[in-house]
């Protein structure tokens, strides 16, 4: 079955940088599309970025833009969300995604804490 595993959380001052990865099993991952999601306390879950199947294209919520990075390593079958300049406002649950077989699935998902 379709399994996403993130790692690579932790707590960071601001400024900071942390890389999160997604290790992904269960499907042909090459194939598809993978996406970060972020969900803080008393939010919605927000569409953080997502990377094409072949990483030659990556899209990022105005947020993060500039200073997140999306990239995936297929030979490992995993896909990583690089974070620089991190901010307070950044502290969330930080979620991978893949849309596949008509179904939505979700890792467990890693906390990133941005706090001095």
């Amino acid at each position: 079955q379709v399994q996403l595993v993130e790692s690579g959380g932790g707590l960071v001052q601001p400024g900071g940088s942390l890389r999160l990865s997604c290790a992904a099993s269960g499907f042909p991952f090459s194939s598809y599309s993978m996406r970060w999601y972020r969900q803080a306390p008393v939010k919605e879950r927000e569409l953080v970025g997502s990377i094409s199947s072949t990483g030659g294209s990556t899209n990022y919520a105005d947020y993060v833009k500039g200073r997140f990075t999306i990239s995936r390593n297929n030979g490992a079958n995993t896909v990583y969300l690089q974070m620089n300049s991190l901010k307070p406002e950044d502290t969330a649950v930080y979620y991978c995604n893949v849309y596949y077989g008509l179904s939505n699935y979700w890792g467990q998902g890693t906390q990133v804490t941005v706090s001095s």
